[in-house]
């Protein structure tokens, strides 16, 4: 009766959280230049809703000291992003759900490109019959002093796709880590440029295209007009990845990595691939588990960034399953502990000092805790689904086990969002 009470207790509390009008519709900030330092005052900032595509929901203005406030269902209860055009560039702030406050930092911007560094190109390789599915993922340093904004009209960052190659989807992204789609500009001869702002910090540059694999081998030549401080290939186990200046560097998640160290601009350099995913029958066995070969002591090279970063390379095969789970996300955010620990002081202050102070607290406790509980688990079963995506891609899991083992994971999710 007792555990039933304190359900009961979480369940009010968590429903508290998600009424309450502070964090349900309202987002406030500043807006600063990061290359001057000053706060920029009657500067347009725009919200805009990221369901049902991007959509405009309502334009504020910063005052005199750079503050702006707005306020929109949406806030607080979805992803949203907030935009500011400054001097023809524009920037974006990623806002997810439970956040009150957003600064946005802007930065005067120049055309020219020397600050850039590329201190990591990584190449996925994932053969799918008759075509090579090859993904690329340029960390792209800003390295300005005094830091200004890297932005060109004819293209911020340029990037090369192998002879023969057809490309397919483009995006970016800023240190906030929110990837936007790019349109690209053809420069000839393999050559595309985005007319993205590299902004101060590391940027991601994401390139997807696919190869023509016939008879399961290709060769490849890549090029770049930046110089790479380290370029890795990554692959199935059963394929064979073979050039000139790559070695072997351990494994990860079931696919082996194959690295290059400084990498010259404008350097080509060829890889040979050859070999198809391995069959179900071949897996390692790891089908209890969402490991890789580094749980059963497999060597893992040290290098920067893991293999969890590039899922968006593994997963055009699979996006519906993630979209279920966006939805749900969406449609059901989790309440923030902030939300209720915020409410419980206004309560207790109403009330005299008693033992209804004493029950306050008990909520604030109980929901804080099942708020924690929650999006831990929320986060361990998205990590669920990669990983067990990423077996299938790998070939390290039966259909059969794919199966169940998706069943169950869906139901999980359904029931932790109920």
């Amino acid at each position: 009766m007792k555990s039933r009470t304190i359900r009961t207790i979480a369940l009010c509390g968590l429903m508290l959280g998600i009424m309450l009008p502070a964090s349900a519709g309202t987002l406030s900030g500043t807006v600063r230049n990061g290359t001057t330092g000053a706060v920029v005052p009657n500067q347009d900032v725009i919200l805009i809703q990221l369901q049902g595509g991007m959509q405009s929901a309502g334009t504020f203005k910063t005052d005199a000291q750079g503050r702006y406030t707005m306020d929109h269902p949406a806030i607080g209860q979805a992803p949203v992003l907030v935009r500011v055009q400054y001097r023809g560039v524009n920037y974006h702030q990623n806002v997810p759900p439970g956040t009150a406050t957003a600064d946005i930092e802007v930065f005067d911007s120049t055309p020219n490109s020397d600050a850039l560094h590329v201190f990591q190109r990584v190449i996925v390789l994932q053969p799918n019959g008759a075509v090579l599915l090859m993904g690329e993922e340029f960390s792209v340093h800003n390295e300005s002093k005094p830091p200004v904004a890297v932005f060109k009209e004819d293209g911020s960052f340029i990037f090369d796709v192998p002879s023969g190659a057809e490309l397919g989807q483009v995006s970016a992204a800023g240190p906030s880590g929110m990837p936007l789609v790019q349109g690209t500009i053809e420069k000839g001869k393999g050559r595309y440029a985005i007319a993205f702002p590299m902004r101060p910090g590391e940027n991601n540059v994401r390139v997807s295209y696919q190869f023509p694999y016939a008879n399961n081998e290709a060769k490849i030549r890549a090029t770049s007009p930046y110089a790479a401080q380290r370029v890795v290939l990554i692959a199935p186990p059963t394929m064979t990845i073979s050039g000139a200046g790559f070695a072997p560097a351990g494994s990860e998640q079931g696919f082996n990595l194959y690295a290059r160290d400084n990498v010259p601009a404008n350097t080509p350099f060829d890889f040979s691939v050859s070999g198809t995913a391995p069959p179900p029958s071949d897996m390692p066995a790891q089908s209890s588990g969402m490991g890789g070969p580094a749980e059963s002591g497999a060597a893992v090279s040290t290098i920067p960034g893991r293999l969890d970063h590039l899922k968006w390379v593994l997963l055009g095969g699979f996006a519906a399953l993630f979209a279920l789970g966006a939805i749900f996300l969406w449609k059901r955010p989790l309440p923030q502990p902030a939300h209720v620990s915020t409410a419980a002081p206004r309560a207790a202050s109403q009330k005299p000092a008693s033992k209804h102070a004493d029950a306050d607290a008990v909520v604030t406790q109980v929901t804080e805790s099942a708020s924690r509980s929650a999006a831990q688990s929320l986060e361990e079963m998205k990590e669920t689904l990669f990983r067990l995506e990423l077996r299938r891609q790998a070939g390290t899991i039966s259909e059969d086990e794919y199966a169940r083992e998706l069943q169950s994971a869906q139901q999980k999710l359904r029931d932790l969002l109920a």
